[in-house]
């Protein structure tokens, strides 16, 4: 019998009368239901949030990191149970199932450590003859509660992303997860009901994406976090601007190789790199490798080991230990990516290997000679897309991955350490990573991008920054 979620308000369960199914995203069996809460139950619980916003900013570090440290641990013993539900409604093969549900637990640790470290400043203001005698004391207040809008592609990591820094600086959240994923986000409502946090404080509302506008535009949620496409993301900001927005959005991820990166160890983890991240969970990752700009000297060896370590990688049942790729969310998604394939190819790329859809499955692929404005070398893909390109120099490397709306992460293959200077200066992107692909994340540094790929961070202490505002207490008379 499936299993009927409730969803949560004010920090209780609620069920409703509507019932949605959740499908596998690999055979279209449902793996389970909840209950979508109405308009009524919506209002309740944003009413809640704006209500205890007072109580939960005076709430002390102990109590929250406490909170914290409580919903770490039960995220951490109850892992693998929460990978086996992220393969289930993501179709997430089960080893990155398994990391995503690990990071989850470390995201909530570390928002529990950066708690005790969010002190704020003291500043000497007797650099004056004017103003001797002053110093400043400068802390951090929230602006108020949040709404947390989460995707689909990590329906538990980016959910953490959200509640555990807003619960760090004591600000109230009302998160709306993606409906095609909300199982995660109500397993871990289950969690934090037990980390005695006041009535209020967070809700978690599977609401339908239509129904999210109205949230938006709710002036009890001064702030909104929103991780997903470009064209949502701006929508948001073009209807709130009056709001404090951050905005995780899309990607077109670049890998350079630069022409020192030849030795046998380098090529064999440059190629075993990309493949990987480029295709794992289906390319469904804001930073998947999509563009891989290789220097003209090491690009006939390399390519021939990208394609190589692409085509072996394993592809198919996401509960398989062994599976790397795995479907795409649903069959639309897949077809999608058949289709800006098939438009490139029409003019003019070569596929090196994949290329073919079975399904909401589509094979990992490579492919070289893609004109520069088909969509699969200038869009962000969200599928297992691999793009080649060879180029004569760090000029022309450097030039190609500017040329892109989007600037999240890049990857510079390079042992040069002005090379890496020189990219981190040059590089139009929030986050360069060096020897390795652009998908690295460790979830406590600022994450975010430029341009098209948003405004703001994430990553505990840089969200709890996002999520509060300076207020100045100047104090006057003092013998410094």
């Amino acid at each position: 019998m499936t299993t009927v979620h409730p969803f949560w308000i004010a920090g209780k369960s609620a069920t409703s009368s509507q019932v949605a199914d959740v499908t596998h995203p690999g055979d279209g069996k449902v793996v389970g239901q909840y209950c979508v809460p109405t308009s009524d139950q919506v209002v309740q619980a944003v009413q809640a949030a704006w209500d205890v916003r007072h109580e939960f900013r005076r709430t002390t570090a102990a109590q929250r990191a406490d909170a914290l440290m409580y919903v770490s641990k039960q995220l951490t013993d109850r892992a693998e149970e929460i990978a086996q539900l992220i393969v289930d409604e993501n179709g997430k093969p089960l080893i990155w199932a398994r990391s995503e549900a690990s990071r989850a637990g470390m995201v909530f640790r570390w928002a529990a450590e950066e708690v005790r470290r969010f002190s704020g400043e003291m500043q000497r203001l007797d650099t004056e003859a004017a103003t001797a005698g002053r110093m400043a004391l400068i802390r951090r207040f929230p602006h108020g509660p949040v709404l947390g809008i989460s995707p689909f592609n990590f329906p538990i990591n980016l959910v953490a992303h959200k509640v555990a820094p807003a619960i760090a600086v004591g600000a109230p959240i009302v998160v709306k997860p993606a409906p095609s994923t909300p199982l995660s986000a109500l397993l871990l409502g289950e969690i934090l009901a037990g980390a005695n946090l006041p009535e209020g404080s967070w809700s978690i509302l599977p609401i339908d994406n239509a129904d999210a506008p109205a949230l938006v535009a709710d002036p009890r949620l001064p702030v909104v976090s929103f991780t997903g496409s470009d064209k949502v993301g701006f929508e948001i900001q073009k209807a709130v601007p009056h709001k404090h927005i951050t905005l995780e959005l899309g990607g077109n991820a670049a890998a350079v190789i630069l022409e020192d990166w030849n030795s046998e160890a380098d090529l064999t983890w440059a190629a075993s790199r990309i493949a990987t991240f480029g295709t794992y969970q289906a390319g469904q990752s804001c930073i998947s490798v999509q563009r891989v700009l290789i220097h003209d000297s090491l690009f006939p060896e390399l390519s021939k080991r990208i394609v190589a370590a692409v085509a072996a990688l394993p592809n198919g049942d996401p509960r398989d230990e062994k599976t790397i790729v795995g479907p795409m969310i649903n069959e639309a998604a897949a077809m999608r990516v058949e289709e800006w394939v098939n438009e490139a190819v029409a003019a003019g790329a070569k596929i090196l290997t994949g290329g073919t859809r079975n399904g909401s499955y589509y094979d990992p692929t490579v492919l070289v000679d893609v004109p520069k404005d088909a969509k699969v070398s200038c869009n962000e893909v969200f599928g297992p897309v691999i793009v080649l390109n060879s180029v004569s120099s760090t000029d022309e490397a450097f030039a190609i991955v500017n040329d892109s709306p989007f600037g999240l992460q890049a990857g510079v293959f390079t042992h040069n350490v002005q090379a890496a200077f020189r990219a981190h200066s040059e590089l139009e992107v929030g986050g360069v990573i060096i020897g390795d692909a652009p998908t690295f994340r460790s979830d406590q540094m600022p994450y975010g991008g430029v341009k098209a790929s948003g405004v703001g961070k994430e990553g505990l202490r840089h969200a709890m920054q996002d999520f509060t505002h300076e207020r100045i207490l100047v104090l006057s008379g003092l013998d410094l």
